[in-house]
């Protein structure tokens, strides 16, 4: 997934202002007694932060890009699906994945965390789970993810995951297999799509945590 350019401003430093590089930052708040600077996804975020106080920015996650439902649908996005992401702290590490609703972002189901996973395994196990979830609820609409590994994982119907199986992430390994028989002895009409990060923004089942 490419990564999304960020821009920053800084209100506190030796040249306030809006800056398209990280570099270019530094050079105003590094050694700045109480600087007051923040990333934002993109430039005219970062221009309208530009005109509002630090402090209504402070604490708050203004690097993640989403657009709205209203823009994803002129984008081509279908609203009636169920987007699914994983987030691991460290490589292996603690692991969860969620799908939500895609318009409206309310949890369609989250699990974890598990110890010793991968991203990979992670995004691979959302998409079955939610597959699994809407064929017994009978609901043929979309699932989005932003895994190209967890597709062709899909495509497989089996993780072909490097991760080694122990003690501690032995449940994750259950958790797999199940998802594989699954997959071996179930159909499903949902179309499993790539969401397309760089024209719709980030993954509404993101975790927020890059």
């Amino acid at each position: 997934m490419a990564k999304q350019p960020k821009y920053y401003v800084v209100w506190k430093g030796r040249q306030p202002g809006v800056f398209d590089s990280w570099n270019e930052c530094q050079a105003q708040v590094a050694g700045f007694s109480d600087a007051k600077f923040k990333a934002f996804a993109t430039r005219q975020a970062a221009l309208d932060a530009m005109e509002q106080d630090y402090e209504a920015f402070e604490g708050r996650d203004t690097k993640t890009y989403r657009l709205s439902p209203a823009e994803l649908a002129q984008h081509g996005a279908v609203l009636d699906s169920v987007c699914v992401d994983a987030a691991c702290s460290g490589n292996p590490g603690d692991l969860e994945y969620r799908g939500v609703d895609t318009t409206s972002g309310s949890e369609f189901f989250h699990r974890g965390p598990y110890p010793e996973g991968t991203v990979n395994v992670g995004e691979f196990l959302a998409i079955v789970h939610a597959l699994a979830l809407l064929v017994r609820e009978g609901r043929d609409c979309p699932v989005y993810t932003d895994s190209q590994v967890a597709l062709g994982w899909l495509h497989q119907r089996r993780a072909k995951t490097g991760l080694r199986c122990t003690a501690a992430n032995r449940v994750l390994f259950d958790l797999l297999e199940r998802a594989q028989t699954w997959l071996a002895t179930n159909t499903y009409p949902n179309p499993v799509l790539k969401w397309e990060t760089e024209s719709w923004g980030e993954n509404p089942a993101d975790f927020g945590r890059k």
